[in-house]
């Protein structure tokens, strides 16, 4: 998928207004990358959460595009956006962007947001996902984010898309002990990329009470 600027758009804009404002010490897109909207205590926390739910209701859907079509910490935060606002109208495009994986980053903002979608066609599209690139043992993507967003629906929908993943000796096992530095890592175990994607989810899911 070519990249695109949103300066030739018309859309220039929606990068200051959306991915690089300030509501904290740092640029939205990388307190959304990285875990300090988690900490409890975090002093910035509300008046994040509020500018986050506020900019995910009322962004234009030719913005987002546009934001999508762009590199990392635009795609990064427009996952975000449509994630926390459920935009189901997206789901198609970000499936295509998570399997397509071109860039650093945002494919774990993909799987958040597929997990906060939470149907069906979510798990399926994380489902053919995992499909592609858990075989893939010389690549480290976005493989822990998606098989966390798949338990979570898994739980959610009362489905078993995950198993055959999980199970002793499966994919996700063979994945992990290809790479080396992943071999016995604690992070790296289904139930804690379970816990992560919650952790997102739950702070997402609470925000609507500020």
């Amino acid at each position: 998928m070519p990249f695109q600027n949103p300066e030739e758009t018309g859309y220039g804009y929606a990068i200051e207004r959306y991915v690089t404002r300030k509501d904290s010490d740092h640029p939205r897109y990388l307190e959304l990358n990285s875990a300090r909207v988690l900490r409890p205590g975090w002093p910035h926390a509300k008046r994040f959460a509020r500018h986050l739910i506020e900019d995910a209701a009322t962004i234009a859907n030719a913005e987002l595009e546009a934001l999508l079509a762009y590199e990392w910490r635009s795609r990064l935060t427009a996952a975000w956006l449509i994630g926390v606002g459920r935009r189901a109208s997206f789901r198609e495009r970000l499936g295509d962007l998570l399997l397509a994986s071109e860039v650093c980053y945002s494919g774990s903002a993909y799987c958040f947001a597929l997990a906060r979608l939470g149907t069906h066609a979510d798990a399926e599209i994380l489902t053919a996902y995992l499909d592609h690139y858990l075989p893939r043992t010389d690549l480290r993507y976005d493989q822990p984010a998606a098989l966390g967003a798949l338990l979570r629906l898994d739980a959610h929908l009362g489905t078993y898309h995950a198993d055959r993943f999980t199970q002793p000796g499966g994919l996700w096992d063979q994945w992990v002990q290809a790479l080396v530095h992943l071999r016995d890592h604690p992070a790296y175990t289904p139930e804690e990329q379970r816990r992560w994607t919650d952790l997102h989810c739950d702070f997402a899911n609470g925000w609507i009470h500020l």
